[in-house]
């Protein structure tokens, strides 16, 4: 069983339940949690593709209104109901999932800068998203087979290695002028049968 402080959906839960919003009424357990931020994660993506369709579209002299005013149109005929978290998507739409790919014709900027802040300063994010799960599982996957790859490699060159290291003292050992005291002759017939 998960303890209360590891894991990020128990942090999310004792936030929630903790909030000023959230006094006078029952606490929410982990699965409602979970279960709302689903439904609101899948609505708001769903709105921000209607933003993007409407940004993309936006004419010479319409403003930000203008552009939310058709967004919510694109919806309303698309999903067939009117979008009611607006709240949600004004806080989630310069999060990097829901950053908007098209830009409003009147920036000038390649890129679309996110600011971090936090309680020492801010940071500023610019850029892509960070790989999805796929993504990730598969260069981790292909991380794992280049360095198995590498392990071989360094193996046999170590074998190689220690493979010249006996040749050499082979060689030595025949070399030797004088008589091969019982040590140094067991080795040398050892050497001998190796190869």
């Amino acid at each position: 069983m998960v303890t209360e402080g590891r894991c990020y959906s128990h942090k999310i839960k004792n936030y929630y339940n903790s909030s000023v919003h959230s006094t006078g009424f029952f606490t929410r357990e982990l699965g409602q949690c979970k279960q709302r931020w689903g439904r609101l994660n899948d609505l708001v993506c769903k709105f921000c593709g209607c933003y993007d369709l409407a940004l993309r579209g936006q004419a010479s002299g319409e403003n930000e209104n203008d552009v939310m005013k058709r967004a919510l149109d694109f919806y309303f005929s698309d999903q067939g109901s009117k979008f009611t978290l607006e709240h949600a998507w004004r806080e989630l739409r310069h999060d990097q999932k829901w950053c908007s790919l098209a830009k409003p014709k009147d920036l000038a900027t390649p890129k679309r800068k996110t600011v971090v802040g936090d309680a020492e300063g801010e940071e500023e994010v610019t850029g892509a998203r960070p790989p999805g799960i796929k993504a990730a599982k598969a260069a981790k996957k292909k991380k794992g087979v280049q360095e198995e790859s590498k392990h071989t490699e360094i193996k046999s060159v170590l074998e190689m290695k220690d493979k010249l290291n006996k040749q050499k003292l082979l060689e030595k050992l025949l070399e030797k002028r004088d008589p091969l005291s019982e040590m140094e002759e067991s080795l040398k017939l050892k050497l001998i049968e190796v190869e």
